[in-house]
């Protein structure tokens, strides 16, 4: 199971060669971009600087928003970036959790039909990257085409989209146990398509030997997913390094292919080294 880390607000480069030096497999880069005074860095320019102090770990965006950028431009900038980062860009696109947002409105991103807009972007994207002629432009220089990333919820679309388009499915806050069902239903799907089965990335919510901060985790993913406490304990990492790795070991078991740990605590390259300690334990 590799181990992948999503970036903090501030502080990224020096998190970022912290990540790649400690073993980390991937960094990502969250695309949460609200227009509330909400700080919220912009995810390409991100990996663009990450791409420039970093030489072997993935640049993942945990899910690019697809409604809130034109494609042939989205194209472009994976397009450079890939020849930035020496071909390290894995593509994550989803339909984007905040329609809501002011952000949204100023930048005129439809509200409606985002899962049509997202299967143009899965087929269109790769072609436009490669250098292929699509939405009646070339772009150049061509770049290898990254691994496609699909967003979603353990619901029938997102797998039937990610079996027919991704490498990757990209879901969070599931069980192992969910993860093992996911996982022969992707199978299944794929198979229909003739396609391998893709492989599954799981987000969750950490925070290691901080029991305050960990507290304030829990209140806050309960408000948002709507659980009990006990319930988002499931789907979370917490305690000491030994229990976490623990919790880990749960997941590898259950067939989960990359486990990517966003933290919760104020106190971000403490965590990575905790983090790190626990992924050694395995």
């Amino acid at each position: 199971m590799k181990l992948g880390i999503g970036l903090p607000d501030h502080g990224i480069v020096a998190a970022a060669r912290r990540a790649e030096a400690l073993g980390f497999d991937s960094v990502g880069a969250a695309d949460v971009l609200i227009g509330d005074g909400t700080p919220a860095m912009e995810s390409v320019v991100v990996q663009s600087a990450v791409a420039a102090v970093t030489e072997r770990v993935w640049l993942d965006f945990g899910l690019l928003s697809i409604p809130t950028r034109p494609i042939a431009m989205l194209a472009a900038q994976i397009q450079t970036l890939q020849h930035l980062s020496g071909n390290r860009v894995r593509l994550g696109l989803g339909i984007g959790g905040f329609p809501w947002a002011p952000f949204w409105h100023a930048v005129n991103a439809p509200t409606s039909g985002r899962g049509r807009l997202l299967d143009q972007a899965l087929e269109v994207l790769p072609t436009l990257i490669t250098g292929e002629s699509a939405l009646g432009v070339t772009l150049a220089p061509a770049a290898p085409a990254p691994p496609l990333l699909v967003g979603g919820g353990n619901i029938e679309p997102a797998l039937r989209r990610t079996a027919k388009y991704g490498d990757f499915w990209v879901t969070a806050a599931l069980t192992p146990a969910e993860i093992t069902e996911a996982k022969a239903q992707l199978a299944a799907y794929a198979a229909e398509y003739g396609r391998p089965t893709p492989r599954i990335h799981l987000g969750l919510h950490a925070v290691l030997d901080d029991e305050p901060a960990r507290e304030q985790m829990v209140q806050q993913l309960s408000a948002f997913y709507r659980k009990t406490p006990e319930q988002i304990a499931q789907v979370t990492i917490s305690g000491s390094p030994k229990q976490a790795a623990e919790r880990m070991a749960e997941y590898a078991e259950a067939g989960l292919d990359e486990l990517g740990l966003g933290s919760d605590s104020g106190d971000y390259l403490r965590q990575l080294d905790l983090i790190a300690e626990a992924r050694s334990l395995l």
